[in-house]
């Protein structure tokens, strides 16, 4: 054994509150788990996409009712809330589309499947999916 290996902590039964809150997942990991995040929020929030296309393409009276939930709420939940919802989708979206791109392309390209290549494309996805989620909420809640 080399003195890197000696000095390592080794993890035989871990306790779920000791060990892992110092665990430190890789970036790929993160990947991993927002991919089946994000897909299940797309698929929870579903109707709600359903009711966002019904809305804005029926009629031009449905889509003043639209805009309007958007900018004064709609019955007893708030403009903002609403917005946040669809901020939400909209990560959702972004991360679980280029998070798949990410794994067609490593299946398709032996040549992506190494320890380096799967840190670096999952840094590149957290940081396109947060940083296009930000630029869209921002747009999304009015800042430009």
């Amino acid at each position: 054994m080399t003195e890197l290996a000696k000095k390592r902590p080794e993890f035989r039964n871990i306790n779920a509150f000791k060990d892992l809150t110092t665990y430190r997942l890789p970036a790929a990991g993160w990947v991993s788990i927002l991919h089946r995040v994000s897909g299940l929020v797309l698929f929870l929030l579903l109707p709600f996409v359903v009711w966002l296309f019904d809305t804005s393409v029926s009629s031009e009276i449905s889509f003043a009712r639209f805009k309007a939930a958007f900018n004064s709420g709609l019955g007893f939940v708030p403009g903002w809330f609403i917005k946040l919802v669809a901020l939400a989708l909209i990560w959702a979206y972004l991360h679980h589309f280029i998070a798949g791109l990410r794994h067609l392309w490593m299946d398709v390209s032996h040549d992506a499947v190494n320890k380096q290549f799967g840190a670096n494309s999952a840094r590149a996805v957290l940081v396109l999916s947060i940083g296009l989620a930000v630029i869209l909420g921002a747009k999304l809640f009015g800042l430009y």
